[in-house]
Formats: structure tokens, C-alpha cells, sequence
């Protein structure tokens, strides 16, 4: 039988937010999933600056089209979902880089299924 855990990304502190401060990738990184467990990652981000940012997370690798997303996080307006449980595996990463440094902060967490 599976067994399933609530873990802080790997490259938080704390479970504190991760402020993305890489421009062009490889992004900062924000999580390493299990090396052979299932990670469900829910990723949200939320924009302190007073202008509307694009935000590019490498989910997995940084090839594009297949492993990036790409969403404009609005100013000052709260938190957006931006990876909704989305699975990897593999010791793979999730790395972030946005338009301008250190204004697009990351929080969630991960289910982990072993």
C-alpha cells in the first residue's frame, strides 16, 4: 500500500516562499522530486512589484516547448496557482526564472506518494 506525505519543496527554508531571483535559465531552484517515489507538486507564485511579471517555471528540464510554463503573475494581487499537482519523479527538478529578479516569490508543497 502507498503511503503519502505532505513535504516542504526541497529548496525552501522552512517551508518559507522561495524568491525567484534568476533571469534567463536555469532558473532558481525550487524543488528535486523523490528519486523513485511520485511527487505531486502544487506550485503557487504571487508578484510584490507594482507591474505584472512573466514567470517561466522548467518543469522537469528546460527544453521548449515540452518542460516549461509560462504565466504573466499580475501585480500586487495575491497568490496564483501555477502548478496544480502536476507529477514527477526521477531526482528531477523544478527551477524557476522571471522577467525582472526578486519581485515573484514561490510557495506550495508536495504530496509525496512512495
Amino acid at each position: 500500500m502507498a503511503t503519502f506525505s505532505k513535504q516542504v519543496f526541497s529548496g525552501s527554508t522552512n517551508g518559507r516562499m522561495i524568491k525567484v531571483g534568476a533571469t534567463a535559465t536555469p532558473g532558481t531552484l525550487i524543488h528535486t522530486s523523490h528519486v523513485t517515489g511520485l511527487d505531486e507538486i502544487w506550485l503557487y507564485a504571487v508578484n510584490s512589484d507594482s507591474t505584472d511579471r512573466k514567470l517561466t517555471i522548467e518543469f522537469g528540464g528546460t527544453s521548449a516547448p515540452d518542460d516549461l510554463i509560462e504565466f504573466t503573475v499580475k501585480a500586487e494581487n495575491g497568490l496564483y496557482l501555477i502548478v496544480p499537482g502536476m507529477i514527477l519523479t526521477g531526482s528531477t527538478e523544478v527551477r524557476a526564472f522571471a522577467a525582472t529578479t526578486n519581485v515573484i516569490s514561490i510557495g506550495g508543497y508536495v504530496n509525496r506518494i512512495l
